[in-house]
């Protein structure tokens, strides 16, 4: 008996309209956008019509559009909430992700609801509650095993949502509170002011300081694009790249760089399909390395490893260009990993004012010594590739022209097995020449249509005199029946909503502002499922006393002094602290649990 085999969706970012659009010809099978209030990105807000624009030429390919809705709400922002989630759900959005649970309460259409990130999925408990309450995908923490992963799907039936791509929050989603605490702007509000990307000296408790002027929470960026295969074998269905803040260019080239990797698994893997359809080209290759990075790790997705921090620089670290033979003169030369590009604008380092080989000319002449390793943070002629048109989606069509007894039939079934038919009565008459060639070259110029002809099979009894006008506009009108008819085919899901209750228990009696409570509706959910009581959300009733960041990142790891790995002991007295000039944090290290808690101090 043949197994059905698991649709596996590339889920990639978009900040606004442009960028679906070019996510969607670079490859995605889904694409998340925020939606005009109320997403955790509150600077990337989307028009309805926008939305709309993006959801019709998505649904050609087959590809979904997932709105993000993924703050906490106040009390007087629900019944908004609740006329833009219709009004989502008439432009045709796919599915809301999103983190109140309040939402749920409120008077929704049948649109499926995804749990975001920020709900804190850490645990196959957590999941199994969710998808038991109506959730149709979860999003799991970033700080997953992959043992953790396949104990979670193991668990449970619901789609699985993984990151495999961009920005790592250095806290569990959904549980840092340090912007909110320090500036007011609160991550779960939408307004995160990154303080984990700042400076800091770390001192100690007798005043002793070590670690100056570095980024000591800052994580580098994740990149999985080796462990696709073992994420879908671990029981992940949507692999997920960050990104709703990132310009068309890191969208096209990521989106590219995932799908090329993800094909290459699905080709040899039957048990996993596309879930959606077309075929992308691309008039570059993509490489991952050559957009905004911090340098890359995997994270913790095969256990704590050393490589997650960057400590030096929170801005784009580029790709790895080689490293420093030789300084003579006003030149550098460089023991090259890839072929170097003149350089431009204003950059961190040093600008390559012109390049000869594997010599580069710096306009100013940085202090460098010899074998020194050297990024490239900007490629010129990289750059220039993709501010073009740089991929093309197609649907391959099957056409049949065929004569009848009234005239001439023409036939297009696509890829999915869309149909559209027509007719066109006319007096047949013979040719002088032969007609077929022509038919074929006729009927296969589909140029700006979602189209490209696989096969044109010319069935006529007779060398019919077919003129090319005639075959031009059956062609147009062809496709625009074909087009209907993907419309009309498109598999919408919709969903009914499942009632609190307290046979689906909450995995906790009791919710700290670690829960995110911050309306009546929210509150109400929990005590449906079972949940004696609720605190209030930081974002309304702020505290000092209490950790304002929860992170698997350990300074005391990163130092070479963790007891449990290391067992070096650390030549500081406990408690550190991170100081970046009036903003003082003490740090408490959880070992049971493998964690950091950041303190306001």
């Amino acid at each position: 008996m043949q197994t059905k085999s698991r649709p596996i969706e590339l889920l990639s970012p978009a900040k606004d309209l442009n960028c679906g659009i070019e996510a969607i010809n670079h490859g995605a099978d889904a694409v998340y956008i925020g939606a005009p209030k109320f997403g955790a990105r509150s600077a990337a807000g989307n028009s309805l019509d926008d939305i709309r624009e993006l959801c019709e030429y998505a649904h050609l390919y087959g590809a979904r559009i997932y709105v993000t809705l993924n703050t906490i709400l106040k009390e007087d922002e629900l019944e908004e909430a609740e006329r833009m989630i219709w009004d989502l759900w008439r432009v045709g959005t796919d599915a809301l992700i999103i983190q109140d649970m309040g939402i749920t309460r409120l008077n929704l259409p049948p649109i499926p609801l995804h749990a975001s990130t920020q709900t804190d999925n850490r645990t196959p408990e957590k999941v199994r509650f969710l998808e038991a309450a109506g959730f149709t995908q979860v999003v799991l923490a970033r700080e997953l095993s992959l043992n953790e992963i396949r104990r979670t799907s193991e668990a449970t039936t619901v789609p699985l949502e993984v990151f495999v791509h961009g920005a790592l929050c250095v806290s569990y989603s959904g549980q840092c509170y340090l912007s909110a605490a320090l500036s007011g702007r609160s991550a779960n509000r939408g307004e995160c002011a990154q303080y984990c990307r700042l400076p800091y000296t770390m001192g100690d408790a007798t005043g002793t300081e070590s670690g100056s002027n570095k980024q000591l929470l800052s994580l580098k960026d994740l990149n999985r694009s080796d462990q696709l295969e073992a994420l879908l074998d671990a029981g992940v269905s949507s692999l997920k790249i960050e990104g709703r803040m990132k310009d068309a260019g890191y969208v096209k080239n990521i989106t590219a760089y995932y799908r090329k990797k993800l094909d290459a698994v699905l080709s040899r893997r039957p048990e996993y399909r596309r879930a959606s359809a077309g075929r992308s080209t691309y008039t570059f290759e993509p490489v991952a390395e050559k957009s905004f990075n911090r340098g890359f790790t995997t994270f913790l997705l095969e256990g704590r490893t050393a490589d997650i921090t960057a400590f030096n620089t929170p801005k784009s670290l580029g790709e790895p260009v080689g490293m420093v033979k030789e300084i003579k003169g006003t030149s550098i030369t460089v023991a090259c990993l890839t072929q170097l590009n003149n350089g431009k604008g204003e950059l961190d380092g040093f600008r390559g004012n012109r390049v000869e080989a594997n010599r580069v000319f710096p306009l100013d002449m940085p202090q460098l010594t010899p074998k020194t390793p050297l990024y490239r943070n900007f490629d010129q002629a990289f750059d220039k590739l993709l501010a073009k048109p740089s991929a093309e989606r197609k649907l391959s069509v099957e056409i049949e022209f065929l004569d009848n007894p009234f005239g001439f039939t023409l036939c297009m079934e696509d890829e999915t097995g869309a149909r559209s038919m027509l007719t066109e009565p006319i007096a047949n008459e013979l040719a002088r020449r032969e007609q077929q060639d022509n038919i074929r070259t006729q009927l296969s110029k589909l140029g700006n249509t979602p189209f490209e002809a696989s096969k044109v099979v010319v069935g006529l009894s007779e060398n019919w005199f077919v003129p090319s006008s005639l075959l031009a506009d059956m062609r147009r009108r062809g496709v625009e029946k074909l087009l209907e008819a993907r419309r009309a085919r498109y598999p919408r899901e919709t969903v009914k909503r499942v009632q609190p209750s307290v046979s689906i228990p909450f995995p906790e009696r009791q919710l700290t502002y670690l829960g995110n409570v911050a309306n009546g509706k929210a509150r109400s959910f929990y005590q449906g499922h079972g949940v004696e009581q609720s605190d209030q959300a930081f974002a309304l009733s702020p505290r000092k006393e209490d950790p304002m960041m929860f992170t698997k990142h350990c300074l005391r790891y990163s130092m070479g002094w963790c007891p449990t790995y290391q067992k070096d002991k650390s030549p500081y007295k406990e408690p550190y602290y991170l100081l970046y000039k009036d903003t003082r944090l003490r740090l408490q290290f959880d070992c049971k649990h493998c964690q950091m808690l950041v303190f306001e101090s």
